[in-house]
C-alpha cells in the first residue's frame, strides 16, 4: 500500500474514533507541561531570569515555524504500507518521548549552562514533536469527507485531549513534589510524561491501522509555494491566524498557573493541581454540548461564543484576591467551559478548509495546511509562555535557584495577576473578529467544487 485511495465518506468505526483519539495523549502531554512547568523550571530551579527564560522557552518553539511545514511536505510525499501519516506517529511520538524527558534531565545543574541545555534539548524535542504532530493533524481530511463526522472525530479527539491535559497538567507538578522538588523532582516528572507520551503514540499507530486513508497528493516544491497555497485559501487565512493568536492566549494560562497558585491563592503546593482540575474537567463533562451548540448554531457561531466565554472568566479573574479560593475555582471552570469549544471548532472547522481547497483546485495537500497549523498553533504556544515571562521580568519577579520560588515583591505579584487575566482574555476575544472572513458552510462544502466558466476552462 503507499498511502492513496479515494476520499472515504461516510461514519468512521468507533475504534477508529477511539484510535486517532488517543494520539492526543501526545499533543496534549507536550502542550501542556512545558507550557505549564518549563518557565518556573527555569526562573525558581535553574536561576534564570525571566526575561531569558521567556526567551528560551519561545525560540526552540519559533524554530518550528520552519520545521512544522517541512514535516508536512515530507509526510505528504512518503508512500509505506502503512500509508503516508502513520509511520510518523510511531517514529516521531517515540523520539519525542526521548528527548522529552532530556528537557529536564538537567546534566549542568543550574545556571547559564543549564539554561543553555534546556534551549537546545527544548529545540530537538520541538522538531520531533513537528513529525508527530502535523502527520496526525493532517489524517482526519483524509478519513472521511463527511463535515459532520470530522466534528465528531474532533470531538473524541478533544475529549481525549482534555483528559491528557488533566492527567497531565495535574500530575506533572504532583510529581515534581513527590520526587523531592528541584531537580530530582523535575526529573522524574520527565520520565513520567515520557511514558504518557509512548502510550499516546503507539495507541494512535495501533488504532488506526484499519482505517481509511483517503487521496494523499502531491505536495508544493517549497515553503514560498506551501505559503502561497494557504494564502490563496482566505477561510484557512482567517482561521489560522484567529487561533495562533488565542493559542497564546491559552498558554499564558498554563504558563501563569504556577505563579498565580504561589503568589495570588498562596498555594503553591495545591494550587496547580487544583487549578488544573477546575480547567479541564468541566471540559469533559460539556463536549457533548459544544457539539450540540456546532450543529445548531454552526462552527463559526459556536467558536466565537466559546471564545468569548474564555474571555469573560478570564477577566472576571482579575478580582481573585478579593475572592474566596472556592469562587476563583469556579470562575477557572468557566474559562475551561469555553476554552473546550474554542479548541474544538477551531480543529473541526481546519479540516473544512482543507476539504474546500481540494474542491477549489482539485488537489489533497493536507500536509501543507496541517504543517503550517501546526507551526502557528506551536509558535502560538510558545509565544504566550514568552509574553508572560516578559510581563515577569518587566513586574521585577525575582529568580531563585533553590527549587522554591523567592519571596516577591507586590509589583511582580501584580505582574503575575495580569498576566494570568488580562492578558489572555485579550488574546482570546480580540482574534474573533477575523472570523468575519470564514465564509465555509455545509452546504457550500457538500456542493462540491464550482464549475469554471467556458472561457476559463479552456484556457
Amino acid at each position: 500500500m503507499d498511502g492513496r485511495g479515494s476520499q472515504p465518506s461516510g461514519r468512521l468505526p468507533r475504534r477508529v474514533h477511539l484510535g486517532y483519539a488517543l494520539g492526543s495523549l501526545v499533543t496534549g502531554a507536550f502542550g501542556t507541561v512545558p507550557g505549564l512547568l518549563l518557565l518556573p523550571y527555569l526562573t525558581d530551579t535553574l536561576g534564570v531570569a525571566a526575561g531569558a527564560a521567556a526567551l528560551l522557552v519561545l525560540l526552540p518553539k519559533a524554530w518550528d515555524v520552519l520545521v512544522n511545514p517541512v514535516a508536512g511536505r515530507i509526510s505528504d510525499r512518503t508512500r509505506s504500507r502503512w500509508g503516508a501519516r502513520r509511520p510518523y506517529l510511531l517514529g516521531g511520538g517515540l523520539a519525542l518521548a526521548v528527548l522529552f524527558a532530556a528537557i529536564f534531565a538537567a546534566p549542568f545543574g543550574a545556571g547559564p549552562a543549564a539554561g543553555a541545555y534546556v534551549a537546545v534539548a527544548f529545540l530537538a524535542t520541538a522538531t520531533a514533536f513537528a513529525f508527530f504532530q502535523v502527520p496526525y493533524v493532517a489524517m482526519p481530511a483524509e478519513l472521511t469527507g463527511d463535515p459532520a463526522e470530522r466534528t465528531r472525530l474532533m470531538s473524541w479527539r478533544i475529549a481525549v485531549l482534555a483528559l491528557a491535559i488533566l492527567v497531565s497538567g495535574a500530575v506533572a507538578p504532583a510529581v515534581v513534589t513527590a520526587g523531592g522538588d528541584g531537580v530530582p523532582g523535575h526529573r522524574w516528572m520527565g520520565l513520567f510524561v515520557a511514558a504518557l507520551i509512548v502510550a499516546g503514540a503507539v495507541g494512535a499507530f495501533l488504532g488506526t491501522r484499519s482505517a481509511p486513508t483517503g487521496t494523499v497528493g502531491e505536495s508544493e516544491p517549497s515553503l514560498r509555494a506551501q505559503l502561497a497555497v494557504a494564502g490563496r485559501n482566505r477561510p484557512f487565512r482567517a482561521l489560522l491566524v484567529c487561533f495562533v493568536v488565542q493559542s497564546a492566549g491559552v498558554a499564558a494560562v498554563l504558563a501563569g498557573v504556577s505563579y498565580f497558585a504561589g503568589q495570588v491563592l498562596r498555594a503553591p503546593e495545591t494550587g496547580p493541581t487544583l487549578l488544573f482540575a477546575c480547567f479541564v474537567g468541566p471540559a469533559l463533562l460539556v463536549m457533548p454540548l459544544w457539539t450540540r451548540v456546532g450543529a445548531r448554531a454552526g462552527k463559526r457561531a459556536a467558536l466565537v461564543v466559546a471564545s468569548l466565554l474564555f474571555a469573560a472568566g478570564a477577566l472576571a479573574l482579575v478580582a481573585a484576591p478579593a475572592l474566596p479560593a472556592a469562587g476563583v475555582y469556579a470562575v477557572v471552570a468557566l474559562i475551561g467551559v469555553g476554552y473546550a469549544g474554542q479548541q474544538v471548532f477551531a480543529l473541526a472547522m481546519l479540516p473544512d478548509c482543507i476539504a474546500y481547497d481540494t474542491m477549489r483546485t482539485g488537489r489533497r495537500q493536507a500536509g501543507v495546511f496541517t504543517g503550517l497549523w501546526t507551526a502557528g498553533e506551536t509558535f502560538g504556544l510558545a509565544l504566550g509562555p514568552g509574553i508572560y515571562g516578559l510581563v515577569l521580568q518587566l513586574s521585577g519577579y525575582v529568580s531563585s535557584s533553590t527549587g522554591v520560588a523567592a519571596d516577591q515583591p507586590a509589583g511582580a505579584r501584580l505582574g503575575v495577576l495580569l498576566g494570568f487575566t488580562i492578558l489572555p482574555a485579550l488574546l482570546v476575544a480580540a482574534p474573533v473578529l477575523l472570523l468575519r472572513a470564514y465564509t465555509l458552510t455545509p452546504t457550500q462544502l457538500a456542493a462540491g467544487p464550482p464549475q469554471q466558466p467556458a472561457a476559463t476552462a479552456g484556457a
